[in-house]
This record gives C-alpha cells, sequence and structure tokens, in this order.
C-alpha cells in the first residue's frame, strides 16, 4: 500500500477484516441475485428474495469477523446488535440500494464500518456492479481500486461556487416525508447546477470523495448508511455534519467540498430539511 499517512496498526488490522468481509458479501450479492427478480420462481414475491440476500450477506460479515474477533460488537441493518467487551463495534450496512439491486441498476454497495470507543477508523463500501471498492483508516486518507491499476488516492473536488455544484440526495419511503424533501429539492434546484438521486448513501458518500459529486445531503439515515462513507468522505477532505454544529444524524447528514459544505447546510436550516 502506498500510503504515506501510516494509520495505526489496530486501524489498519481492522480495515483489513472490512475489506475481505465486504468482497465477499458483495461477491454473494451479485452471484447470487437471480437473472430476473421479477418473475422469481419458488417466492411469493420479489422482495422475498431480496431480504433473503440481504440477511445472508450480513450472516457472512458478522460470521468472517466473529471467527476472527470474536469479542467485538456489532450493529447491522438486518438485526445484528452485539454488545462486545473489545471496544471495537462493526457498523454494517450488508446491502444499501435495496430498490437499486432488486431492480438490477448497478448503484448498490456493501458498507462496513469500524468503531473504536465509539470512533469511526476504519470504512469500507464495496459497489460490486460498478467493480469498485472505496476504504479508509482514520488518518490514512481515501483509497479506490476499480478499472484503474493499483489503488488510487481520493480527493473531493476544489472549491466551486454553489450555484456550479452538482449535489445528490435521497428520499424516505413515507409519502409526507418524500413530499417535504421534494419541496426543498425544488428550493434548492435553482441554486445549483443540479441535484441527482443515486439510491446508496453509501455510494453518494463515497462520490463525493472521489471528486465526482460536489455535495450531498439527506435526511432519515442510521447508523449503518453513513458510517464508512462519512469516514472517506472526510479522508479525501470533504466536511461532513448535520445541523449546523451537529455531526451527521437521522435528522440530517451532509458531506461536500469545502466551498459548498457551508451554504448548502444554511441552506437546508434555512428550507427545514430536516423536519415536515
Amino acid at each position: 500500500m502506498t500510503d504515506p499517512l501510516h494509520p495505526e496498526p489496530l486501524h489498519q488490522e481492522l480495515l483489513a477484516l472490512a475489506q475481505e468481509a465486504a468482497h465477499k458479501a458483495g461477491a454473494l450479492l451479485r452471484d447470487g441475485r437471480p437473472a430476473d427478480l421479477a418473475v422469481a420462481a419458488t417466492k411469493s414475491s420479489p422482495i422475498d428474495v431480496v431480504t433473503e440476500m440481504d440477511i445472508a450477506a450480513e450472516k457472512l460479515i458478522t460470521d468472517l469477523i466473529s471467527e476472527q474477533r470474536p469479542d467485538d460488537g456489532f450493529l447491522g441493518e438486518e438485526g445484528a446488535s452485539v454488545t462486545g467487551t473489545s471496544g471495537v463495534r462493526w457498523v454494517i450496512d450488508p446491502l444499501d440500494g435495496t430498490v437499486n439491486y432488486l431492480y438490477g441498476l448497478p448503484t448498490w454497495s456493501v458498507s462496513i464500518a469500524a468503531e473504536l470507543h465509539g470512533e469511526t477508523v476504519a470504512g469500507v463500501v464495496a459497489v460490486p456492479m460498478r467493480g469498485e471498492t472505496f476504504h479508509a483508516a482514520l488518518g490514512g486518507g481515501a483509497w479506490a481500486t476499480g478499472a484503474w491499476e493499483g489503488e488510487r488516492r481520493l480527493a473531493c473536488r476544489p472549491a466551486a461556487p454553489l450555484e456550479q455544484a452538482l449535489v445528490s440526495t435521497g428520499f424516505n419511503y413515507v409519502t409526507e416525508v418524500r413530499a417535504h424533501q421534494a419541496d426543498v429539492a425544488q428550493k434548492l434546484i435553482p441554486l445549483l447546477r443540479d441535484i441527482r438521486r443515486g439510491g446508496s448513501a453509501a455510494v453518494d458518500l463515497c462520490d463525493v470523495a472521489a471528486g465526482r459529486l460536489d455535495g450531498y445531503y439527506e435526511r432519515g439515515l442510521n447508523p449503518w448508511d453513513l458510517a464508512a462513507g462519512d469516514l472517506i468522505a472526510r479522508e479525501a477532505g470533504a466536511l461532513t455534519g448535520g445541523r449546523p454544529g451537529e455531526r451527521p444524524a437521522r435528522d440530517l447528514a451532509i458531506a461536500g467540498t469545502p466551498g459548498v459544505f457551508e451554504p448548502l447546510q444554511r441552506l437546508l436550516e434555512d428550507f427545514g430539511a430536516w423536519h415536515d
């Protein structure tokens, strides 16, 4: 690895384990997906197939990690909840972008973060259908592998005026919340270059890190949606947060280049993006 910043050995150990688990879970999800989920035989609905794949991926991840680190804790979207005694907790989203996965769209991911005494110290986001994996250890920068040769150091885009910013967001599945989010987006669109809706919070955060987006915001995220991607974005030089003075949270999560983050945060506060 070409990283000149030398993260702590434990952080590197946790990162390597997360990379192994994310790679194997991504392969399971990619190779195990029926060619046509819409007519999946022997199942009552395509959703059943997706749910089974989601649960199987989380079990693969937790089993692999537990074999090597039996004293660690877990918090996972599909129900993994173990306190642990080591001070390390793994925050896992085995399939971020479920609707994309269901429809055969490529923007879905496996997200795994390791926390040490409450601080995220390692994170991996694997995007199998794009052939990319993003990773970071605290203090070691953000990196990615993909169609290019070797590991690539990530850096967010240079600061741009807000009106030239490409920003991504996501929408809740509760009708009333979606309506409010659409209203906020409608107010933002004239003030930006454009808005995108990718469908995976983890991938959006990594795309900010990779310079493919200038910013990202969303309301209603859970810890497993953003733990790994938030670290990767910050290690690439992006700023992240929630409402002014707060960390990313369920109320609001924001990531952006240094020139975009603060004005975007102010607008979202003015528009009441954090409530109905």
